[in-house]
């Protein structure tokens, strides 16, 4: 179960210069990306095949940069769907051929990268060099699933941009609430994660 068909060493390089450093988790995302994108039939993500894919991230680490600077996907693009599971795991999807594969990093790799790196005292120095040279099957666990993509999840025009009767500002992509025959925005339906302390400059 190794990745092949992209180049590992120039992926990871390319990705440390997005995120920053380099860490455990970007040689993780890195791969993962690579399992996934094999595994449902992506050559080019970058090219020809950039509108045939989105991937859903379960976390906001490290690797979730990683796999964005491989697929292409971004939130911007909405490619990228963040899934806050906490989960160091992603899910790949042609929208071509509906193939879809989640790809979860296995816990236990933690353990087995000392055993690759036995001379590395640092136990995080040695996951990253260890994640370098484990095969696919020590890294990561795979499963066929089936993602129901909204047509208000997909890439484009947004479908519909309404008014919230509450606080007046505007809601698109039909994430808007109807709650006791009101339109309104989902801070003022169920609460939001911030408190308003003064009205927007400019009123």
């Amino acid at each position: 179960m190794n990745t092949v068909g992209f180049d590992f060493e120039n992926l990871l390089d390319e990705s440390v210069k997005i995120h920053g450093h380099l860490c455990p988790g970007q040689v993780l995302g890195v791969k993962m990306s690579m399992l996934g994108l094999r595994e449902i039939g992506i050559d080019e993500p970058k090219g020809k095949d950039r509108k045939n894919l989105i991937v859903f991230v379960e976390m906001d680490r490290c690797a979730t940069d990683a796999v964005q600077s491989v697929t292409g996907c971004s939130l911007g693009h909405r490619t990228m769907k963040f899934m806050d599971y906490g989960k160091m795991a992603a899910t790949f999807v042609n929208l071509k051929t509906g193939k879809a594969i989640r790809v979860i990093a296995k816990e236990e790799a933690r353990d087995k990268a000392k055993e690759h790196f036995p001379q590395i005292e640092d136990k995080y120095k040695a996951q990253l060099e260890a994640y370098k040279v484990m095969p696919d099957d020590e890294l990561f666990d795979i499963m066929n699933v089936k993602v129901a993509i909204r047509p208000e999840d997909m890439p484009g025009r947004p479908l519909k941009r309404v008014k919230c009767d509450v606080c007046g500002e505007f809601v698109q992509d039909m994430r808007d609430v109807l709650k006791d025959g009101k339109t309104l925005c989902k801070p003022c339906a169920f609460g939001g994660y911030y408190i308003i302390e003064d009205k927007p400059h400019g009123e």
